[in-house]
């Protein structure tokens, strides 16, 4: 099924020129204004992170350790899993992995649940896995204020990048990203203000331009966030579109702070993954993007799964997860 067919079937509209048309001529000045959610924006600052902090060690699963840690972005400390394969590291250090979670109540989340088996794989097959839990998420200091309409998670996942750079047996050059659903958009935005990242993967990306995300996404599954979340998120949203219009009346802004636009910064390979029976985020943002990444000239794999949810669960999970562990190990390990 098409991208306009799905929609359409759905009882929605797409304009296809808008959402596959790369911007050559977003400026950081919109209006005489600048955003900190513009690319270009994003790309001028800073993301030092610092070194990790173990706050707690727990028990050992299988062959890996793992911590809950925390480390600083913008002046905040930030938790978060570290798992780390037991032995010792290859020469240079251990490849290592960014993993960016998708959406959970902030109120909710829990630094040790969820995503469970997603770690562990990736942990056993030789690489140390670094998830953040996001300001407002759990213990971590801030607002949840999204990843959508705020720069704050991606700065949050750019600073956990440069901390887990600077952790004993790391290989700094081996870094790749993964993401899952709102940890996709996280990751796309973050392949177009890094050059750090070497290879990245995601699983039901939020990934469709913000003509889709305003216009052109309906779930199947209802959406609740909690009172505070929906405040912070609405009102980021409110003021962007307050202040410059919205993608139709005003699409130099709005190219200007979307990945999609600016996909010429995109040095990394990529791989992207989707159910076909996805409730919550169309299989067809991911397909939008790899057509949109091989015609800028990147390298780029898809993979779709007949029946598979959002989170593409058994029996479709090990399969998408050699998929993954394939391209990380090609693109940071080398392997053929």
């Amino acid at each position: 099924m098409s991208i306009c067919t799905y929609l359409v079937k759905n009882g929605l509209t797409f304009d296809k020129s808008k959402s596959t048309k790369q911007s050559t001529s977003a400026s950081s000045q919109v209006g005489g204004q600048t955003d900190p959610l513009q690319i270009s924006e994003m790309r001028k600052r800073s993301y030092p992170g610092s070194n990790i902090t173990i706050e707690e060690t727990l028990a050992p699963e299988g062959n890996y350790n793992q911590y809950i840690a925390s480390y600083r972005s913008d002046g905040l400390k930030i938790y978060g899993l570290l798992t780390v394969p037991q032995g010792d590291s290859p020469a240079g250090g251990w490849p290592a992995i960014i993993f960016n979670h998708g959406y959970i109540p902030p109120d909710q989340y829990q630094t040790t649940e969820r995503y469970v088996a997603y770690v562990a794989d990736f942990t056993r097959a030789g690489y140390v896995v670094f998830k953040p839990d996001f300001r407002g998420n759990g213990n971590s200091e801030g607002q949840p204020e999204g990843s959508y309409y705020s720069p704050g998670y991606t700065i949050d996942a750019l600073n956990a990048l440069s901390s887990i750079k600077k952790y004993p047996n790391v290989n700094p050059d081996k870094i790749g990203m993964w993401g899952h659903s709102m940890g996709g958009n996280v990751t796309l935005r973050s392949l177009v203000v890094s050059q750090d990242i070497k290879a990245a993967v995601i699983w039901g990306g939020v990934v469709g331009t913000y003509d889709d995300l305003l216009n052109n996404w309906s779930r199947k599954v209802p959406y609740v966030p909690s009172q505070r979340e929906m405040a912070l998120r609405n009102t980021n949203r409110a003021n962007l579109l307050g202040k410059y219009g919205t993608p139709q009346t005003n699409p130099d802004f709005w190219h200007s702070i979307d990945p999609n636009y600016n996909l010429q910064y995109v040095q990394a390979p990529v791989q992207l993954d989707a159910g076909h029976s996805d409730e919550e985020v169309p299989w067809q943002f991911s397909q939008g993007l790899a057509d949109r990444l091989k015609a800028a000239g990147k390298t780029v794999e898809l993979y779709t799964y007949p029946g598979a949810d959002h989170n593409i669960s058994a029996p479709n999970f090990d399969s998408a997860m050699k998929n993954s562990l394939d391209f990380f190990n090609k693109y940071l390990k080398g392997d053929n």
